[in-house]
């Protein structure tokens, strides 16, 4: 049950993502988040008493706060390196790293995979590199063999990479009583973070009615992904269930072949290809 819950949180998050970027076309990305957030918000809140109703302690909110702002540094240095840096290197990071932080988290904290979960996780953590990957970065016309832009890339994936990390994280460790209250508080956290940031820096958000249902379909999914993510963590090991997580370009990649007619290259095919592999071996260990 919790790769099940996992793999269903892949697959949310990577659609939340799909509706978010086709939303973004017309909008900036703040009211995006925002908006999107706000739906999210109301999900948790509504969805609370029908997954399980729980009474927080205090600790339980204060993770949720700390997740709020992983999230939300994460998607900051994510949106900021792809947009100012080499995505082909902002991404796979990001990626790595979003996996990575969380399983070492769980094993230091006593996760013991099977022989068979190990293989599976060494072969998914691949795959999330080449579901992201965006081809080779160009090299610089002066000839250096360091882009700047290239390692302003990789410290804006790494940083993106621990805020997704972070959040994985904090939200595990709430207690299993707590309900979705965690996972409000997390978003109510962020919602302050986004809007206070867009003031600051001037930025609508106001999201155009004709993509205004996307955007409300993005906070979602993104929330229901979170809700699957949070289940399966508490029922199943942290160092497995963010690795198959961690899959979310996989769905977002197969939408936009669909409804996008983006081509499916052959490195985001062995992605496909090694993601089903871990999964399943995952599921088997």
């Amino acid at each position: 049950m919790p790769i099940l819950l996992a793999s269903a949180a892949a697959f949310l998050y990577g659609a939340s993502d799909f509706a978010g970027g086709f939303a973004t076309r017309r909008n900036s990305v703040f009211s995006v988040i925002f908006f999107s957030q706000i739906a999210g918000l109301l999900t948790a809140v509504l969805a609370g008493p029908v997954v399980g109703r729980g009474s927080p302690v205090p600790a339980d909110l204060v993770w949720g706060l700390a997740a709020g702002v992983c999230g939300a540094v994460g998607i900051g240095f994510l949106y900021h390196g792809i947009g100012r840096g080499v995505v082909a290197v902002v991404s796979p990071v990001s990626a790595l790293v979003g996996a990575l932080a969380p399983m070492l988290f769980g094993v230091l904290s006593g996760d013991s995979p099977s022989p068979a979960g190990w293989i599976g996780a060494g072969l998914c953590l691949p795959g999330a590199v080449l579901l992201t990957w965006e081809g080779p970065v160009s090299k610089p016309p002066t000839g250096r063999s360091r882009d700047p832009a290239a390692r302003r890339s990789l410290i804006h994936g790494i940083l993106a990479g621990l805020g997704f990390g972070g959040f994985f994280i904090a939200v595990s460790r709430s207690g299993a009583d707590s309900g979705l209250w965690p996972l409000a508080a997390a978003r109510g956290t962020s919602l302050v973070l986004v809007g206070t940031s867009a003031l600051l820096l001037h930025r609508p958000l106001t999201v155009r009615s004709g993509t205004r249902r996307i955007a409300v379909v993005a906070g979602l999914f993104d929330m229901g992904a979170n809700i699957a993510f949070l289940l399966a963590a508490r029922s199943g090991m942290l160092a497995l269930v963010s690795v198959v997580t961690a899959l979310y370009p996989g769905p977002t990649v197969f939408l936009s072949r669909i409804f996008l007619g983006q081509r499916l290259g052959p490195l985001k095919a062995a992605g496909v290809f090694l993601a089903v592999a871990g999964t399943a071996l995952i599921g088997l260990g």
